[in-house]
């Protein structure tokens, strides 16, 4: 089965000729679309393959990955629904743009952040690192995945009025049960990104570029 055929609209850039063999996939956040983070993602690994789908749920008109009941409250139903989806979409593009060599890393922001810890928690072996910019918490697993080798960046804002900060630790305790290789970034601010989460992601991304990458073109 293709991307295409999965209904995702999306963009896809290939890697260029000497970039490094690893795809980002790229998670925008509600109000975004699949143009959002492209910027993002040439910044952060210039010369990768980025895969960049749009949410499929609208709410008020408004893209998301999932749907939820209030801020802060998912529809879980939904989001195990979702997951999956999006799980065999980044499967499927893989296989459809020729890329099944590259690792592929999330860079996920606020909504496309908590989808992205979703398939670390249900769906290990989609991702073999995270970027996540402002999650939350999608859901708290029973049987916790062994997720040993996945590095993750958790860029939280300490003033965050969406994403308490407990629920930041509480997501990196879940992350580091699992075995992940976790890095907590926090930001002065609140729930927008700001210079030093950028500067944070590309360090992490130059780290997981040299040490944590698992495949090899």
């Amino acid at each position: 089965m293709t991307a295409q055929e999965l209904g995702f609209r999306h963009r896809f850039v290939p890697a260029a000729q000497d970039g490094p063999p690893v795809t980002l996939v790229l998670l925008h956040g509600t109000g975004g679309n699949e143009d959002d983070l492209l910027s993002l993602g040439r910044e952060l690994a210039p010369g990768a393959a980025l895969l960049s789908p749009r949410g499929k749920v609208l709410e008020n008109g408004l893209p998301r990955f999932f749907r939820r009941l209030a801020e802060g409250i998912f529809d879980q139903q939904d989001l195990a629904l979702r997951t999956t989806e999006l799980s065999k979409f980044v499967t499927a593009a893989k296989e459809s743009y020729g890329i099944q060599h590259h690792s592929t890393v999330a860079v996920g922001y606020s909504n496309g952040a908590n989808i992205a810890a979703s398939i670390l928690l249900s769906v290990p072996g989609i991702f073999d690192g995270a970027a996540l910019l402002r999650p939350m918490v999608p859901f708290v697993p029973f049987d916790p995945p062994r997720l040993d080798g996945v590095h993750v960046l958790l860029a939280a804002g300490e003033r965050d009025p969406i994403v308490e900060t407990g629920n930041t630790d509480l997501l990196t305790s879940i992350l580091d049960s699992a075995g992940a290789d976790v890095k907590l970034h926090w930001h002065p601010g609140g729930h927008e990104l700001g210079q030093d989460d950028l500067f944070a992601a590309k360090r992490w991304m130059d780290s997981w570029l040299l040490t944590g990458s698992k495949r090899t073109a």
